[in-house]
C-alpha cells in the first residue's frame, strides 16, 4: 500500500494556557480541520456538506457547511448516567433523515437504580431533538463497558454493540444482551447476530456485505473481528490466539503488551479504517489478509471514523477525561488525498 502519511508530533505545553500544542510533519494538504471546540464527540454523520455529531455531554453538534458549531439540545426522557464513558454514544441518522429529521441514539441513563443502556429514536424540531420512542431499555451497564456503537447496516437494519456491563459472564448468557452484537429486525424485535464480545465499539461493512467489529481486549488483546452471524467470539474463555472449539478467534489483536482501545470503524477504499484511543491514530487493515499496514498519528485519541465513499474524516477525543487536550480541542477533520 502506497504510505497513507507519516505523522509525528512534539509535546510542547502553551505558557499559561496549559493546552497540548501537536505539531506534525504531515504536509498540511494531507488534513484539515473542518469544525472545532466538539464537545466529546462520539459518532459522525454527514448530509450533504454539513455533519451531525452526537457528543457525550448529551449534545448534538451540527457541523454547517462554512465550519461552524451549533450544539443543538437533546431532551431525554431519563437523565444521563454519570458513570465514567457514559453519556449519549451511538448516533445514526435514518435513511429517511432528510424527510423525517429522525435518528436513532444510544445512551447511558440513570433513572435512580443504576445505570442503564437505552436505544430510542430523536427527532429534530427546529434544533432540538426530542425523544419520540424507545426501541431498547433497562440494559445494564457497569462503571465501563457500555458498548455503544450504532449503525444502519446494508440490509436497511440497525445493528448496535452491548458491553458486558463489566460482568464477563454476561457475554456468554444467551438470555442477556450484554456482550452482544444484535439488530432490530422487520419484525421490530431483537436479535442476536454474534456474542462473546467484552466491549465493541465499533462496527463496518465492506463492499462484499460482511461485517467487522473491533472490541476492547482486557488491558491488552483488543480486537478486530470478521462477524458472522450466530458464532461466538469468546470473551472471556479465550483471548489473543487463544483457540477453543466453537469459538471464534479474531482477525487481528494487538498482541498482549499492547493496546489500542478501537472504537468506531469505516471502510474507505478497500482499507478498513479504525479509530483508536488509548493507540491515538487510526489503524489502516487490510481486511483479507488481517494485516495492520499503516497507523495514522498526531491527533491524539481517536473516537469515531467516517467515509463518504469519496473523503475520509474523524474526529478525536481528547477531551474524554483520558487524553490532553490541545487549543480548540475536540475536532472534526478530513483527509485530503492528493
Amino acid at each position: 500500500m502506497k504510505k497513507f502519511f507519516v505523522l509525528a508530533f512534539c509535546v510542547l505545553f502553551i505558557s499559561g494556557c496549559g493546552f497540548l500544542e501537536r505539531k506534525t510533519t504531515a504536509e498540511p494538504e494531507s488534513f484539515k480541520e473542518v469544525a472545532t471546540n466538539l464537545e466529546i464527540p462520539w459518532s459522525i454523520n454527514q448530509v450533504g456538506d454539513e455533519f451531525y455529531i452526537s457528543e457525550r455531554v448529551g449534545t448534538i453538534a451540527y457541523v454547517k457547511e462554512d465550519g461552524t458549531v451549533e450544539h443543538q439540545k437533546v431532551e431525554f426522557s431519563s437523565p444521563l448516567a454519570k458513570v465514567s464513558e457514559a453519556g449519549l454514544l451511538g448516533f445514526v441518522l435514518t435513511p429517511t433523515f432528510e424527510d423525517t429529521k429522525t435518528a436513532f441514539a444510544y445512551y447511558n441513563y440513570d433513572d435512580g437504580k443504576g445505570p442503564f443502556n437505552r436505544i430510542v429514536t430523536l427527532q429534530l424540531e427546529g434544533n432540538v431533538w426530542k425523544e419520540i420512542a424507545i426501541h431498547l431499555d433497562s440494559i445494564s451497564t457497569g462503571n465501563v463497558h457500555h458498548g455503544g456503537r450504532l449503525e444502519i447496516g446494508p440490509d436497511g437494519l440497525l445493528y448496535a454493540t452491548i458491553g458486558d456491563a463489566s460482568n464477563p459472564d454476561l457475554a456468554q448468557d444467551q438470555q442477556s444482551k450484554n456482550g452482544k452484537i444484535i439488530r432490530l429486525n422487520t419484525n421490530n424485535e431483537w436479535e442476536t447476530v454474534s456474542l462473546g464480545h467484552r466491549n465493541p465499539q465499533g462496527l463496518a461493512w465492506n463492499e462484499e456485505g460482511e461485517l467487522f467489529a473491533s472490541e476492547h481486549g482486557q488491558s491488552a488483546h483488543d480486537e478486530i473481528n470478521k462477524i458472522e452471524e450466530g458464532q461466538n467470539y469468546g470473551w472471556p474463555l479465550i483471548e489473543g490466539d487463544e483457540e477453543r472449539e466453537g469459538l471464534v478467534p479474531p482477525l487481528l489483536h494487538s498482541g498482549a503488551n499492547d493496546t489500542w482501545a478501537p472504537s468506531g470503524m469505516t471502510f474507505h477504499k478497500g482499507k478498513l479504517y479504525v479509530a483508536a484511543l488509548r493507540g491515538e491514530g487510526i489503524l489502516v487493515v487490510n481486511s483479507e489478509t488481517g494485516e495492520l499496514e499503516d497507523k495514522i498519528t498526531g491527533f491524539g485519541r481517536i473516537r469515531d471514523v467516517f467515509s463518504n465513499g469519496e473523503e475520509l474524516y474523524f474526529v478525536s477525543n481528547n477531551r474524554d477525561g483520558r487524553g490532553t487536550p490541545a487549543a480548540d480541542d475536540d475536532k472534526l477533520y478530513q483527509y485530503v488525498e492528493k
